[in-house]
């Protein structure tokens, strides 16, 4: 078995077994230790893997993290522990942080033997950075996470090798995380940067708040053009039955769901019109005036606890508005209005 089944199969052992764990001992036992183990260090061997370890911080004696590893008598890799049910937050990074200053370990670890998040000095030496530049989530095991998380295991550790590409793995997992909030809400910045060589007339605020909403279904369309010429590349490379599956799968992910398209019928018909067109994409469904996609009305997201109608509104700002609803004919309570922006749209 390799090493990618190995931590696939633990995963699965995770999710069984972390409502049962509501101590830091617990999860000691039974997540970081055998996290540690699969990893291939000896974890009851004190020489290497040492518990309680000393890192005693100015003032303060008798200061202890929780484990270290050890290589020639010297700490690598200093591991913080905090319980499975609760979320990793600062005040547990400030104690990772004194303790990673006062080592020589150049790796420090904060886990809830669930979220593993690997931080190293990369800005200022001695110094630890605020900024994790690995993160495995046992319960969302990435592909790529797990070729980093391999580097780490006893037999093929290089300090030197880890050092050199960790600047690169924090430094792309924030671009990420800035390109998903840019994804789910453009800023300013992002949407003048785009419509700089598109939109030649004056950029006023109107113009760029309207421009974030025909970025927002821009970039889902995109995403879905993406997601259906891989699906097609697939299919012509392999047409097992498995693979049709698996089409059908993702091209469910943008079929209309039967409440949405309940909802959006009983606006068209409470309205009383036909000039409208409804659309999905990756996060909701949404009615507009048949000539244009853009000149959307309303938009319809289904959620566990409630249904979300957002009502596009025509004011300075342009911003639309929410309305929860548990029942569809509460959308009856504010037909005025959007009699009104469906009038506004088709006028645009």
């Amino acid at each position: 078995m390799d090493f990618t089944e190995k931590i696939t199969q633990f995963s699965k052992r995770v999710e069984n077994i972390k409502n049962t764990l509501t101590t830091e001992e617990a999860t000691k036992t039974s997540l970081v230790l055998p996290f540690f183990h699969l990893l291939g260090y000896d974890v009851f061997n004190p020489l290497e893997f040492v518990p309680e370890y000393t890192a005693d911080t100015g003032t303060k004696k008798g200061e202890k993290v929780d484990y270290a590893i050890m290589r020639n008598n010297e700490p690598i890799i200093i591991i913080e522990v905090k319980p499975a049910n609760i979320e990793l937050n600062t005040k547990h990074l400030n104690q990772l942080f004194r303790y990673f200053t006062v080592t020589k370990a150049r790796f420090g670890i904060l886990t809830n033997g669930i979220i593993y998040r690997f931080f190293s000095d990369l800005e200022e030496n001695n110094k630890m950075d605020l900024m994790p530049f690995l993160e495995i989530n046992l319960l969302n095991l990435k592909s790529h996470s797990i070729v980093e998380l391999a580097k780490f295991k006893k037999e093929s550790f290089n300090m030197k090798g880890i050092l050199n590409s960790a600047s690169e793995l924090k430094y792309t997992s924030l671009l990420k995380n800035a390109i998903a909030e840019q994804f789910n809400e453009p800023s300013e910045q992002f949407v003048r940067a785009l419509i700089k060589n598109i939109y030649t007339g004056v950029k006023t605020q109107t113009v760029i708040d309207r421009f974030k909403e025909l970025t927002r279904v821009a970039i889902d369309d995109y995403i879905s053009d993406l997601l259906n010429d891989k699906i097609k590349t697939i299919i012509s490379s392999d047409t097992s039955l498995e693979t049709a599956k698996n089409q059908k799968t993702l091209e469910r992910e943008y079929s209309f769901l039967p409440e949405e398209t309940e909802i959006l019928e009983f606006v068209k018909n409470m309205l009383n019109i036909s000039d409208v067109s409804y659309k999905k994409t990756s996060r909701y469904a949404y009615m507009h005036i048949s000539d244009s996609q853009y000149k959307w009305i309303c938009r319809i997201s289904i959620r566990q606890e409630d249904r979300l109608f957002t009502l596009h509104k025509f004011n300075n700002s342009n911003y639309e508005t929410e309305y929860l609803f548990d029942d569809v004919e509460q959308l009856e309570q504010i037909k005025d209005l959007i009699t009104d922006t469906y009038q506004k749209c088709k006028n645009m």
